[in-house]
């Protein structure tokens, strides 16, 4: 019984055979079929590779949401070199609620303000980099995609020691500040800060000393992450006049960046850059300096990296197999249809018997040589009739011979 039920399901498993073979005796290779299976396999191959890389690379996700953070602090680090001396030149920020935020995390550093062969080629390769970015959008995935901690993304060191004077201050490190829209201002003496407001002691500085010619070497908001490069970074002003004011309107986005290298809470942020010439007498009234005048922005960017999932990457593979093959097949179907039809040997799919065309001598020739061959035919049936009745009547003969 088992074996009977055994063979029964056999038999149905069989009947329900969607592939089923056909024998090898009713099968028939040609040429021209090795050549689209050749070609059918070679597109797979490299459709497959190429579908491999694409599973292989990941893409950037960007997520928008309101910003519900407004108790955290701001971090802002800062990199400027300004061509004047420190104990003339004065940073700190002021935020919109009048409170001044204390610079102690700041330093300042004497330099030179002149740039090594070494310095200037990295910051000429850092402008390039830049104007790649603001006109190719989508290259800012690629500092995403390739963070490595340690990258250098800084201005590199000079090489050796120089005798020439200490001719510029370098104002480096970071404060923490509340987020709201602030100014971050260098300017001219030191600032201190009293019940009425905040002012800098520059009375003791000489005009002829303004030279506000700087150069911004790092300008970021939030965690510092290697290997992004932000929109102000190698920025350079030089300038002639001693009067000059320098102005950057930011925009500061909070950016949460989750990556397979690293995951940090940063800032991202557009500026807007203008400068002009103090002149009270003409009415361009002010103070020379650098204000850096930012506001944080209400909505939350979340960019996450994505990667394609095993079960798409294994559907897309069978969907190029099976599509080349059967796309082939119906090419190679159509072509060979096509080729029948031009040569005419193939006409709407009835075959037509090959038409023999015969001149007159040809014709004659034909038909004289059908009559003597029914002649023929006709004295042989003749002569066959006359021996059959010779052979009836020869033993009718013989018996009324013996009679008489």
């Amino acid at each position: 019984m088992r074996r009977l039920s055994k063979k029964k399901a056999l038999s149905l498993v069989k009947e329900l055979d969607a592939f089923p073979k056909v024998s090898e005796s009713f099968v028939e290779t040609t040429a021209s079929g090795g050549t689209v299976s050749l070609i059918a396999f070679s597109a797979m191959a490299i459709l497959a590779v190429l579908e491999f890389f694409v599973y292989r690379d990941t893409w950037m996700k960007y997520e928008y949401e309101v910003d519900k953070d407004f108790s955290s602090k701001l971090k802002i680090n800062v990199d400027i070199t300004v061509a004047m001396k420190c104990q003339h030149v004065g940073a700190d920020i002021l935020d919109l609620a009048e409170t001044m935020i204390t610079s102690t995390g700041l330093q300042y550093q004497p330099v030179i303000f002149e740039l090594t062969p070494q310095q200037r080629l990295w910051q000429r390769t850092l402008h390039l980099i830049q104007s790649r970015l603001r006109e190719e959008h989508a290259l800012q995935e690629v500092p995403y995609k390739t963070l490595l901690k340690g990258a250098p993304t800084a201005l590199p060191p000079r090489e050796s020691s120089s005798i020439e004077p200490l001719d510029a201050c370098r104002i480096h490190g970071h404060v923490y500040v509340n987020k709201v829209a602030g100014n971050l201002h260098i300017t001219v003496g030191k600032p201190i800060h009293h019940p009425q407001g905040h002012a800098h002691i520059a009375a003791f500085v000489s005009h002829e000393s303004y030279n506000f010619s700087h150069r911004i070497d790092h300008l970021s908001f939030g965690e510092e992450v290697p290997g992004i490069i932000n929109p102000l970074d190698g920025t350079e002003k030089i300038t002639y006049n001693n009067n000059q004011m320098y102005q950057y309107f930011i925009t500061v986005v909070p950016t949460k960046l989750n990556t397979y290298e690293i995951a940090a809470d940063t800032h991202q942020f557009s500026v807007t850059e203008r400068e002009r010439m103090i002149n009270h007498a003409a009415g361009s009234h002010g103070v020379s300096g650098i204000f850096v005048k930012y506001d944080t922005s209400s909505l939350m960017v979340t960019v996450s990296e994505q990667h394609m999932p095993l079960w798409q990457f294994l559907v897309r593979l069978c969907g190029i197999i099976g599509g080349i093959f059967s796309t082939t097949g119906m090419l190679h179907s159509l072509v060979g249809f096509c080729f029948n039809v031009i040569c005419c040997r193939f006409k709407l799919g009835v075959y037509r018997p090959r038409e023999v065309s015969l001149d007159k001598k040809q014709t004659s020739s034909v038909s004289d040589f059908s009559l003597n061959q029914l002649n023929l035919f006709q004295d042989s049936l003749l002569h066959n009739q006359m021996n059959n009745l010779t052979n009836h009547q020869s033993p009718l003969l013989a018996g009324n011979a013996g009679l008489e």
